[in-house]
């Protein structure tokens, strides 16, 4: 599998605030910037992205270069302008027609394997209920499944490397999951397994980071100074990043919410969460603790996209259940906005992101509660990927490094004459 053959984001301005600086925890090349700024503006010239990057304009001529080299941007037509005033700019656009990335994310109950272009447009997808948590056999599947996805959708495309990810503790440095409670895992070696299964370069990393970092170069533009992303479902857990870097803690576990007390009105009737407390977030709202809680009003549903369905039909006992999560995540939110005072919060919830009742109700927590957010409105949207988070995660972290670092290592990237 050494070389598998078989939402766009809108323009925008880029800022030197968007490139890392020196001893940034996530460092870009100069390569990286340029194609970066091609992302965000192609087809663009390459005197705008000198202007945009601050680079000399023979030094974007020569990262061009070396980007065309290699198949990772395309020329496109010649701009019109007026004729006989010297030489016509010939803009550059990222080319999704060589190459894409594969995704990995590893949920509770069920993985997800997916495609993704260099855009960060989802190809295709396919999920799976666990067959087993063993660690070697269930990757050793996610491998399996990745030649037959290639084979069915990529069009001729080869893929560059793997991206995976997961919830509770990753290291990325190490490409090890170094503890996921509710699997039992400690200590596996994904990238590792991963990479002598597929042949493919591997990076691993939490899933509210790789969103975060998604959100940064598909989706929200005001992620780009400073974020902090709240992630609910099975597992809910947070990342915050901030002039391009994001913060992962000495121990990877920057980001653990999962036990943020919420106080005596949100612990009434709980059970208790795995710490042995009650009114811890997890424990009131993960998708566990919202099936119990319809099993409690009557409503027979066996998972929480069920449940989810049910509220979009309006289903009004579990519309209240979708809205009193919403409202708990919101008490969450404030407090993570007064204790980070982002430019954004990014709230991965599928209640907030689908249903407007439900993302007001958090608005209105944040607005009542936060002592730093004086627009709510602003200040929390919900995710730019609602209805893909699973599949854009994993290819969220191979992108993340291939834009960090386009001219490394990566497999079957020939020159182009």
């Amino acid at each position: 599998m050494k070389s598998l053959s078989a939402p766009v984001r809108r323009p925008t301005p880029l800022r030197r605030s968007d490139i890392p600086a020196p001893g940034s925890a996530r460092r870009v090349s100069g390569t990286g910037s340029v194609l970066s700024a091609i992302l965000d503006h192609g087809p663009v010239a390459r005197s705008t992205v000198a202007r945009l990057t601050g680079l000399s304009p023979a030094s974007v001529t020569g990262h061009v270069g070396r980007l065309l080299a290699r198949g990772l941007v395309r020329e496109s037509a010649e701009t019109a302008g007026p004729r006989g005033l010297g030489r016509p700019h010939i803009p550059v656009e990222i080319d999704t027609g060589r190459y894409l990335v594969s995704g990995a994310h590893i949920a509770v109950a069920h993985s997800t394997v997916s495609l993704m272009d260099l855009r960060g447009r989802i190809v295709a997808e396919d999920r799976q209920p666990h067959r087993t948590t063993d660690p070697h056999r269930m990757l050793g599947d996610l491998a399996a499944r990745l030649p037959r996805l290639a084979t069915a959708h990529a069009a001729g495309r080869s893929v560059l490397a793997l991206g995976v990810a997961t919830g509770h503790r990753v290291d990325p440095g190490a490409g090890v999951i170094v503890e996921h409670p509710q699997l039992g895992w400690r200590d596996v070696p994904v990238r590792d397994v991963l990479s002598a299964a597929t042949g493919l370069p591997v990076h691993v990393d939490s899933h509210a980071r790789a969103l975060a970092r998604a959100e940064q170069m598909f989706g929200e533009t005001s992620t780009r100074t400073s974020t902090v992303l709240l992630f609910v479902g099975a597992v809910v857990d947070a990342a915050f990043a901030t002039e391009g870097a994001m913060h992962r803690g000495p121990r990877s576990g920057a980001g653990g919410v999962a036990h943020l007390p919420l106080g005596p009105s949100g612990s009434g009737g709980a059970e208790p969460c795995s710490c042995g407390r009650t009114g811890c977030l997890q424990s009131e709202v993960s998708e566990r603790a919202m099936v119990r809680r319809a099993a409690e009003q009557g409503l027979r549903v066996a998972s929480f996209r069920e449940l989810l369905d049910l509220a979009l039909t309006g289903e009004a006992r579990a519309l209240e259940l979708l809205r009193r999560r919403a409202g708990l995540v919101g008490r969450a939110a404030a407090l993570l906005l007064d204790m980070f005072d982002p430019e954004v919060l990014v709230v991965v919830e599928p209640g907030a992101g689908r249903i407007p009742e439900c993302l007001a109700e958090l608005r209105a927590q944040v607005a009542d509660r936060s002592a730093v957010c004086d627009d709510a409105e602003r200040a929390v949207v919900p995710s730019s990927f609602t209805g893909s988070v699973l599949a854009t995660a994993g290819g969220a972290v191979a992108l993340d490094a291939l834009y960090g670092d386009p001219l490394g290592r990566w497999p079957v990237l020939p020159a182009v004459c």
